[in-house]
């Protein structure tokens, strides 16, 4: 789905021209914790490790909020975003926002 569409986290792109700046784009998923990863969750703050269930969540939280990213600087004519970063902000208790964002531009 993404595979020609370029996405750096740099300001420009070696070797290619910006034809034109598009201005910024996002995407972004508000996700929430369930009861089972708490409480394994809870488990683990006591024995040690990585929290896989909630690795699982954010992996699949940010993809969705970077496809969601791509999707609007495709219906806005870019091809490319430049500056691309990662967000996360709590919304509530339990519940957090990941917000992919950059610069959408055209390249020659």
């Amino acid at each position: 789905m993404n595979e020609n569409f370029i996405v750096v986290t740099t300001y420009d792109i070696a070797g290619l021209e910006i034809e034109e700046h598009i201005g910024l784009v996002q995407g972004s998923t508000v996700r929430s914790r369930n009861i089972g990863s708490d409480i394994f969750a809870s488990l683990k703050n006591v024995i040690g490790g990585e929290l896989v269930g909630y690795s699982k969540l954010l992996k699949t939280s940010r993809e969705q909020a970077y496809s969601r990213m791509i999707e609007d600087a495709k219906l806005k004519g870019a091809n490319a975003i430049l500056g691309f970063r990662f967000q996360t902000s709590t919304v509530a208790q339990g519940a957090a926002e990941i917000l992919a964002y950059g610069t959408a531009v055209k390249i020659k």
